[in-house]
């Protein structure tokens, strides 16, 4: 198979990762993290000008119509720079649910915002207890005359507090069908904690106690909810497979710089047979999640949700395989300085490992790869 990216595709990824090296720098990162949104709001808007943000809203709704080999060459390039900002939360995921869920009226009013930098949305749909169940959703609507109101708890959505706009997941009392609905974050009833998550990431819990919506805030543009949602988050999972593999990549590059530099006994560590070994599989794993990464990008539109169900948790167990066995040679090749926090290694090393229980943990992706089996 030619995995020969196209002139455009090249261009993209080039595009990114000069903005990323010019304006996002680690020291510009550090700096993010400890503004109020845990982000660079300037880089964020640099996302739009360039238009990356516009790359998951179609053609007929005025955006680039990206595909998701874009969205994998885009994703490598964030992960490769460790960036913090809202690109998953919002770009991949929210503005796929919008595309995907909501009817003409909705998408004209918040896609162009979306793209434009104007607005932050972002998915609210995981809870506690759920065990990685993307359907196992307690949160309620209660029809009424004029609207909903929504009640339950979502646990760890990342950038929650900078969002402006909500995307609520939960189930219909009327229909018992799940459901989205656009919920305003400064809406009665919404209360929001914030804290910074093990990578770095500033999150945060949702609860929603008795918050009233009115009958426009539900996306009903789909004819099943249910297999749309599926398919955004699928393609959150491909997204997030690319970005470990732009992560695993500028760890294995520091971990080769390091032990040529290193000493030990008057010469560089690099020259220990050892260690090559241990870098030579630190190759092998990246080189297997690179192809697994290209796989998901193929696949997290395939129709049969089945097979596309089968290659993204095979995806997902290699990478996420690579990431804990990349990231803990790593840090031990490192020694002591790999986990302290002036090294860089340390923030790929939690970022790698937050990615490998994201959207699903490698075992419980094994499992659910098993079971296809059967």
């Amino acid at each position: 198979m030619d995995f020969t990216f196209t002139e455009e595709q090249q261009m993209l990824l080039d595009t990114t990762r000069r903005f990323i090296a010019k304006d996002l720098s680690f020291e510009a990162r550090r700096r993010g993290q400890a503004a109020p949104d845990g982000f660079s709001r300037a880089g964020w808007q640099g996302f739009a000008d360039l238009g990356l943000l516009a790359l998951q809203v179609p053609e007929t709704d005025g955006g680039l119509g990206g595909s998701p080999i874009d969205t994998m060459l885009v994703m490598g390039a964030l992960g490769e720079g460790l960036v913090l900002e809202p690109y998953l939360a919002s770009a991949v995921l929210a503005t796929s649910a919008i595309a995907a869920l909501g009817n003409a009226g909705q998408r004209a009013e918040l896609l162009p915002a979306l793209a434009g930098g104007e607005r932050i949305a972002v998915l609210a749909h995981d809870e506690t207890a759920t065990r990685f169940d993307r359907l196992a959703v307690a949160t309620r609507a209660q029809a009424d005359t004029d609207g909903y109101t929504l009640s339950g708890h979502k646990s760890v959505i990342a950038h929650a507090p900078s969002a402006d706009l909500l995307l609520v997941s939960a189930r219909r009392d009327d229909t018992g069908a799940l459901a989205l609905f656009m919920v305003p974050a400064d809406a009665a009833g919404l209360h929001r904690t914030s804290y910074t998550t093990v990578d770095g990431v500033r999150a945060g819990d949702v609860t929603l106690d008795q918050v009233r919506v009115p009958a426009t805030a539900l996306l009903d543009g789909a004819a099943d909810a249910t297999a749309a949602l599926a398919g955004v988050l699928d393609t959150g999972l491909a997204a997030v497979c690319a970005e470990a593999v732009g992560a695993l990549d500028r760890v294995l590059a520091a971990t080769v710089e390091y032990t040529r530099t290193r000493k030990q006994f008057g010469v560089p560590i690099s020259t220990f047979q050892a260690l090559q070994h241990r870098m030579a599989d630190m190759v092998l794993h990246i080189e297997q999640a690179r192809s697994m990464s290209y796989l998901a990008a193929v696949r997290c539109s395939d129709a049969d949700p089945a097979a596309r169900a089968a290659a993204l948790s095979a995806a997902k167990v290699v990478i996420g395989q690579a990431c804990r066995f990349v990231g803990q040679q790593a840090v031990q090749l490192h020694g002591g300085m790999g986990v302290t926090d002036e090294l860089e290694l340390s923030h790929y090393f939690k970022r790698l490992m937050a990615i490998e229980l994201q959207f699903g943990s490698t075992d419980w992706h094994l499992e659910q790869y098993a079971s296809q089996l059967h």
